[in-house]
């Protein structure tokens, strides 16, 4: 399609788009139109964010999305598309809304505020369910959660100040690769608290230098007085296709609401 309409036949090679992503995405497809036709692709976007098919309407959000997988750039403005997230926030179907929360995560790398806002004026429109608004708007911050952003952390629940005991007692000093690292923590409030505990793998380079990695551990609730132990049993897989493991120390930090409260290390064997 791209090939055949895109420099001598947009209109039709756009209403062949609309066809064909009922049956295959065609989100990729889509994206050179909008760098040489762009005010005639929104045009028909806009239009489309209205259509009785739920893939059509995807295609209008994970088409335009700043960071497409895999897929070509496109010369919007993040904040370009806006309008139409507007009309598919309240989608009923999560095929759509997931796409919706997917592009605004791609919108957080360059400019979280303008996410959070959207958000925030979205729930205050009240057009979303309760419950499917707050599964996007987890899912949009996630790359935020995991990098401990305040704001997004509170807009979630999770008070990054909180008063709170953790401690970590590490297993295994030393693993080798193939093996599991194991640990525990053990976490303390003097008044109920929802926490969402998180934690950083700090992986040995060749040089001496260090990467790090987020993991989720638990999201749950303190009792205010009472203790709560987590434990994790994490593999050192050794052959993985998209991450090296290298001996040496590694560094391993557990992070509450956004904030490190504590740390050990543990040795890597060959």
């Amino acid at each position: 399609v791209v090939a055949a309409g895109l420099d001598a036949h947009p209109d039709r090679a756009l209403d062949l788009l609309e066809e064909i992503t009922q049956r295959f995405s065609m989100e990729w497809a889509i994206r050179p139109f909008l760098n040489t036709w762009p005010d005639l692709v929104m045009q028909r976007l806009d239009q489309w964010s209205g259509h009785a098919n739920y893939h059509v309407r995807r295609l209008v959000s994970e088409g335009t999305r700043p960071r497409l997988p895999w897929g070509q750039g496109v010369s919007l403005d993040m904040s370009d598309p806006l309008p139409l997230l507007d009309k598919l926030h309240n989608d009923p179907t999560r095929y759509v809304t997931r796409s919706v929360a997917n592009h605004l995560n791609d919108i957080t790398k360059k400019d979280a505020d303008l996410v959070m806002d959207r958000l925030e004026m979205w729930r205050a429109a009240g057009k979303q369910s309760d419950r499917e608004l707050g599964w996007m708007t987890s899912h949009a911050l996630r790359g935020l959660i995991k990098s401990g952003h305040p704001r997004a952390l509170k807009m979630l629940g999770y008070d990054p100040t909180a008063k709170l005991d953790c401690a970590l007692h590490i297993a295994t000093p030393t693993v080798t690769i193939g093996d599991a690292l194991e640990f525990s923590v053990s976490l303390k409030s003097q008044s109920d608290l929802p926490v969402l505990v998180d934690y950083l793998v700090h992986f040995a380079k060749p040089g001496g230098e260090q990467r790090s990695k987020v993991f989720k551990l638990k999201q749950a609730r303190l009792k205010g007085g009472k203790p709560a132990e987590l434990a994790k049993r994490h593999v050192m897989r050794g052959n993985a296709t998209t991450f090296s493991l290298h001996p040496g120390q590694h560094r391993v930090e557990i992070q509450v609401n956004g904030q490190v409260r504590a740390k050990g290390g543990f040795e890597l064997l060959p």
